[in-house]
């Protein structure tokens, strides 16, 4: 079960806000006046309250006209941004515009119950400061022991309600990010109170990263077992012990557990985890799938996409297949053990998920999708007449050419998210990126040129980086939009985390780590840069550049203009990205590339062409494609051998054709293959489809 998306539609609904406004009244004497503002309009909340939702869910679309009217909605101050929006989003469609209405109203409320109900609420996020960063559990453990708050309260009794219903003897918590960890340590203490017979087990994205070296034992009060890494082998030997134990002592598989009032780490089991292969496609089948809210917070399109729509989640590879950037906890197994999935049983997966969900979009949340496993996917996909859109995570590498987008963009991919970091060949390179600023210009380029948007990761105040660095980046950036090859971007403060390369070796970075005391949580650590510099200084200005940037303005203003600040002039050449996408040539093809055709069959039209006396027979081949119709002109017998030839070259012939074999056939007929591939004519073809992969 989600009890996230089961405690948000409780909260809003006309039951939900009439409890809320309830208990909140004591609070009106001190509250704000924004608070006092919500509360006065109870009525219209309440009122409204369950057709926004609806709305949201997707189920009541003609609600949009009335929240777009103005006079539907009541309005806090979350509303007071929208000058700001209108320009921000433009003229987005009336459904977009609508939503992002109803997330405003939504905020609203989430303000009110925050001032008036219960300061550690957030939609996504709860009581998410007492998870980050707590190298031990005194905090998190005096508010466990803390009368519930009212979002407790709502939270224990839908879970009461499960519990009673199914009555299971094992209840397995998923904890991925820092603001799900009070909510799941509350729901134990709750299990063991009033089931103690229940066996409690935690594991997940936060448990991975943060507890792997964990010490305090009253943490496991409220949990049994704590497993880290791939999760399927140990709930296993879980499931086995909890149901019919069969070995004693136990053999489980990397979980941590109290014995003898200390906490052990049991990963004596000898049973090998599953291959990616065997692990079945999955089941979405007990969640609430039509009752997820799709919001739009802000005008960042990646960020749209990222929390608008619905999302089928499958993963292409475990682990990472670069696996060296030097920031990144690549000595753990999540990133550090690659192993990809095939082609076709990915999009078996994926079609037995449609079936299922009713849903044909996908994100693959891999740590960075393999650019040849990418193509396999896209070719199944297009083989097998798959109508899906799906986007991923990459690495901005050579590998992405101008007709692999096209084959991808012709597969459903619409959009990709990719680390640029740091916009400087010194630190990529310290970084261990694997890439070169040209180049993450020309791959953007690529991707940008046939519809695929891209969103960028950026990263200031790495170890060693400079201001004049700094400067640069933001310039390199500010030229990257400035030329639209990148259309969404946001830019993070460097973290140092405990099993990165820069965390295991920081006197190599120029670091030094404040050491503390870990008994709990041990992931992000502080640290004190040898340069220092204070990069914090940095972050409104880059974000409020990137903001106007993503825009589409504001490219002309001096980069001094963003900070309140002394920086110095870039040293950047103004045309620095635009040579770079400039001298991109790729005349090199390998005669191993599978040559595709993703076109029909031409129309074949016969003429004579005359010239000083002379007259030769030509043919123009017409096609056609989804938007537009074009043609091209070549000698009659040319013509015909391409025509026949295209036909075999469709992505659904039985043998794939490389670049040698047409070189060679070609040439039994005719002279100097290359002259005739790189001619005007077989140009133009290529950017409708005829691909060399």
């Amino acid at each position: 079960m989600d009890l996230g998306i089961e405690v948000i539609l409780s909260l809003f609904s006309k039951d939900g806000l009439k409890k809320l406004f309830n208990f909140s009244v004591e609070n009106q004497k001190t509250a704000s006046e924004n608070a006092q503002r919500i509360y006065a309009l109870k009525a219209d909340y309440i009122h409204s309250i369950e057709s926004v939702i609806s709305f949201l869910q997707g189920k009541n679309q003609t609600l949009a006209r009335q929240i777009c009217s103005g006079n539907y909605l009541p309005q806090a101050s979350r509303f007071n941004q929208l000058d700001d929006m209108e320009w921000a989003f433009g003229n987005m469609g009336l459904q977009d515009k609508a939503k992002h209405f109803a997330t405003l109203y939504l905020e609203d409320l989430s303000d009110y119950i925050i001032e008036c109900v219960d300061a550690n609420f957030g939609f996504s996020r709860y009581a998410e400061r007492l998870g980050r960063s707590a190298n031990d559990f005194n905090e998190l453990h005096d508010s466990l022991h803390q009368n519930p708050t009212y979002i407790d309260r709502v939270t224990l009794e839908i879970l009461a309600k499960k519990l009673k219903e199914i009555q299971p003897k094992l209840v397995c918590f998923s904890v991925p990010f820092p603001g799900n960890l009070y909510s799941a340590f509350r729901c134990a203490q709750f299990i063991k109170k009033h089931y103690p017979e229940i066996k409690i087990a935690m594991g997940g994205g936060f448990p991975n990263t943060e507890l792997r070296s964990i010490k305090d034992v009253r943490v496991f009060d409220f949990f049994d077992y704590i497993t880290l890494d791939d999760g399927e082998l140990p709930i296993e030997l879980l499931i086995q012990e909890t149901h019919s134990p069969i070995t004693n002592p136990p053999l489980f598989k990397r979980t941590f557990l109290k014995e003898n009032n200390e906490v052990v780490y049991n990963n004596f089991s000898l049973k090998s985890d599953y291959k990616q292969q065997d692990l079945g496609t999955p089941d979405y089948s007990d969640l609430l799938l039509d009752k997820y809210i799709s919001v739009i917070e802000m005008a960042n399109p990646m960020h749209s996409l990222w929390s608008d729509g619905r999302w089928n989640k499958l993963t292409m590879a475990h682990g990472c297949y670069w696996g060296k950037c030097t920031f990144c906890d690549i000595s753990l197994d999540y990133i550090k053990l690659y192993e990809p999935v095939s082609a076709s049983l990915l999009v078996d997966r994926m079609e037995q998920m449609i079936t299922q969900t009713g849903e044909n979009g996908f994100h693959f949340v891999d740590e960075a999708a393999p650019p040849a496993l990418m193509r396999a996917v896209a070719i199944e996909i297009i083989k097998r007449k798959l109508s899906v859109s799906w986007w991923t995570n990459i690495r901005f590498e050579k590998s992405f050419t101008k007709d692999l987008c096209l084959l991808l963009k012709a597969s459903g991919c619409i959009a990709v998210s990719g680390g640029l970091e740091v916009a400087s060949d010194r630190l990529l390179a310290l970084i261990q990126k694997g890439v070169t600023v040209e180049q993450v210009a020309q791959v953007t380029y690529h991707f940008t040129e046939v519809g695929i948007m891209v969103h960028a990761y950026l990263m200031y105040g790495y170890p060693t980086q400079t201001v004049q660095e700094t400067v640069d980046s933001l310039e390199m950036v500010r030229q990257l939009f400035e030329m639209g090859v990148i259309q969404s971007g946001f830019w993070h403060q460097f973290a140092l985390t405990a099993h990165s390369p820069v965390g295991l070796n920081p006197d190599e970075y120029g670091i030094i780590p404040q050491q503390r005391d870990i008994t709990f949580a041990h992931n992000d650590i502080e640290f004190k840069d040898k340069t220092g510099i204070n990069h914090d200084q940095f972050s409104f200005g880059l974000k409020k550049s990137l903001f106007n940037y993503m825009h589409g303005i504001c490219f002309e203003l001096p980069l001094q203009d963003w900070f309140d600040f002394k920086i110095p002039k870039t040293t950047i050449r103004k045309d620095y990205i635009q040579n770079c996408i400039q001298n991109y040539t790729n005349f090199n093809i390998k005669p191993t590339a599978k040559i595709i055709w993703l076109g029909g069959k031409p129309q074949l039209n016969y003429y004579t062409k005359s010239k000083k006396g002379n007259s030769w027979e030509m043919v123009q081949l017409r096609f056609h494609d989804k938007t537009e119709s074009f043609e091209i002109s070549l000698e009659k017998d040319k013509g015909d051998w391409l025509s026949s030839r295209l036909e075999r070259l469709q992505i659904t012939a039985e043998e794939p054709v490389t670049f040698a074999q047409l070189k060679a056939d070609f040439e039994t007929q005719f002279e100097d293959f290359e002259l005739f591939w790189f001619s005007k004519p077989m140009n133009i073809l290529k950017n409708y489809g005829l691909l060399s992969l």
